[in-house]
């Protein structure tokens, strides 16, 4: 059954378990069939060494993708701080804002699944290399805008550019780890978008301060080509540093490399490879993808308006704006690794995802509810955007729970573009809330809807994955 695989639990028998003939220990050993080793009582000598390979794994890995992932979402989301100035410069309305943060997820949108499939036919090395080098061109350009037309025209030119990162790190790390320690793996991957918000709140708002006029250019200006050039670097070392997988780890030894593609390959037996139009009206594809855009909602919400909120606190420096800005993202990035831990060591998704949800929610209507009150205002953000930032590396365990192969790649594809075009509805409608409204906090109160509807989403996703 596929529910053995999924990760959600709602009763004993929905915790992530192997299939009997390949069953092993807590710590994610799959033994042949034909072994004659005891799998209920592994020996001390296999679990260290499996240990062993996997720490090495995790940190030739994990600091280096989280860097990629930190100067991707700094890219993504620096115009949520340019807009504090940019907005008299260029003429461009709250709703205009709206429309061309959002635009950036049509793009992605249209190139997402594609893009998938190109990395997983030409290698993770190239493809994310490629990625990274022309988003960070783009992003650094955003400085040369001069209207809205031209604002929009970039935003889409950079979704596109982008698209398929994210599902491709996703899918990448899924050749790597067993779904048993995936939630941690994810999460630790994933703190680097608290991480941008801790590093990139205080780093843009100085460049908007202390850059300002510098070369005859504006902040904003500056705050574009500041924090595009480094994807760019990155980028190419991508192309230097990164092995596509786990055979071509030449820093692993014979017997690593056999141990880690013995865990995974144990896994992809019992998973589902469908054809690409077959994984793509996959019901359980479907619903994990309405889970995401709900989720998906809310990350983008506080990514594209958090500077604004703080601001109608009665906060108006940019810099104390943006030191504020990083508190959320700091409480998130805390518990985004012990609640992943938390998932990993009770094998459980479905009611962390459930409770994480309802705390978000309840954050961003406090938020709401006392739009003036600083102490309360960041107290509030601090939760929600803690929660919502939670729930999304628990969803990511799932879908490389039951889908293989191109298979996957298509099925991640499909469930990160979808959900990300909640980055183009949630900018889109705060801005015309705010404009119809006067207040930008009118708008939080949707994202607070949209948790709600995360946390009754996530008993169907996990309970369809058994099916």
């Amino acid at each position: 059954m596929l529910a053995n695989r999924c990760g959600a639990r709602d009763t004993p028998r929905d915790r992530v378990k192997p299939p009997k003939a390949l069953r092993a220990p807590i710590t994610g050993v799959a033994l042949p069939v034909a072994s004659p080793v005891n799998t209920s009582r592994p020996s001390p000598a296999i679990s260290e060494a499996e240990r062993r390979a996997y720490a090495r794994v995790t940190w030739r890995l994990i600091p280096f993708l989280f860097l990629c992932y930190l100067v991707a979402y700094l890219d993504r989301v620096n115009v949520g701080f340019a807009k504090l100035q940019m907005l008299a410069d260029i003429r461009m309305s709250e709703t205009a804002y709206g429309i061309g943060a959002g635009i950036f997820f049509i793009g992605y949108f249209l190139f997402e699944v594609p893009s998938n499939l190109i990395l997983h036919r030409v290698g993770a090395r190239v493809w994310i290399a490629r990625i990274m080098i022309t988003w960070g061109i783009l992003s650094a350009a955003m400085m040369l805008v001069r209207s809205v037309p031209q604002f929009y025209a970039l935003r889409f030119c950079l979704g596109l550019a982008e698209a398929g990162f994210f599902p491709g790190i996703v899918y990448y790390l899924s050749r790597w780890y067993p779904s048993a320690r995936r939630a941690r793996i994810t999460s630790l991957f994933m703190t680097a978008l608290a991480v941008s918000g801790v590093i990139g709140g205080p780093l843009s708002g100085w460049i908007l301060t202390t850059m300002a006029g510098v070369n005859g250019w504006a902040g904003w200006q500056w705050l574009f080509l500041l924090e595009g050039l480094p994807s760019i670097f990155v980028g190419v070392a991508v192309y230097s540093l990164l092995d596509d997988d786990i055979q071509s780890a030449r820093w692993l030894s014979v017997d690593e490399r056999a141990l880690l593609q013995r865990n995974v390959d144990a896994e992809q037996k019992g998973g589902v490879h469908l054809s690409i139009g077959a994984t793509l009206r996959d019901p359980r594809v479907l619903v994990l993808a309405m889970l995401s855009f709900s989720i998906v909602m809310g990350v983008y919400g506080i990514g594209f308006w958090l500077p604004q909120l703080i601001r109608s606190m009665g906060v108006q420096d940019p810099l104390r704006v943006g030191v504020l800005s990083a508190i959320p993202y700091a409480t998130a990035a805390v518990a985004m690794v012990l609640v992943g831990r938390s998932s990993d060591r009770h094998q459980e998704r479905r009611w962390h995802l459930v409770v994480a949800a309802l705390v978000g929610a309840g954050g961003f209507a406090l938020a709401a509810r006392f739009p003036a009150n600083v102490v309360i205002g960041m107290a509030a953000l601090s939760a929600g955007t803690a929660s919502v930032f939670t729930t999304l590396p628990l969803m990511w365990t799932l879908p490389p729970s039951f889908l293989r192969g191109a298979s996957a790649a298509a099925g991640i594809g499909a469930i990160n573009s979808i959900g990300n075009l909640a980055g183009f509805l949630s900018p889109y409608m705060i801005g015309a809330v705010t404009d119809a409204t006067g207040s930008p906090s009118s708008g939080v109160y949707v994202i607070a809807a949209f948790q709600v509807l995360a946390a009754v989403l996530a008993i169907p996703a996990t309970r369809a994955l058994r099916a």
